[in-house]
């Protein structure tokens, strides 16, 4: 890792491959994030990846809640994060956080390629083989 930052319930990281990891942590299934929260997550995001694009390992298994709609809204429409991801890998291992990726997805953010996996093995090789695409095609 080279380097990180951390809060309460989640963790954010830059590897040697350059890829962005989001850790999230949260037991309570009532929580919400709010707008406020997700603002300083995505300062985070930004200071990490420096102003190079890389692309996004979202791991969501030990995550439980939703978000807001405008926290939705403002996720997928953040001119500085479209800059900055190349692609998203989720890592999820219910049935209920596939879907709100899905309906997330379909409804805020149909651009960026995505894929959701059960484990970080797969969900990186989906991201480098995203990444190098990209770089081949260029």
């Amino acid at each position: 890792m080279s380097k990180m930052i951390g809060f309460n319930n989640a963790m954010f990281w830059t590897d040697e491959a350059n890829i962005l990891y989001c850790e999230f942590n949260n037991d309570d299934a009532g929580a919400k994030l709010e707008l406020s929260l997700l603002k300083s997550y995505i300062a985070a995001i930004i200071k990490l990846c420096n102003g190079k694009a890389m692309p996004f390992i979202i791991d969501l298994k030990g995550a439980r809640g939703t978000f807001s709609i405008a926290a939705a809204k403002y996720l997928a429409s953040n001119p500085e994060l479209e800059k900055l991801k190349i692609s998203e890998s989720y890592i999820s291992n219910t049935i209920g956080t596939k879907l709100l990726i899905g309906f997330y997805k379909r409804l805020y953010d149909p651009i960026t390629p995505f894929g959701v996996f059960k484990d970080i093995a797969a969900a990186k090789k989906h991201s480098l083989a995203i990444k190098n695409n990209l770089y081949e095609s260029n």
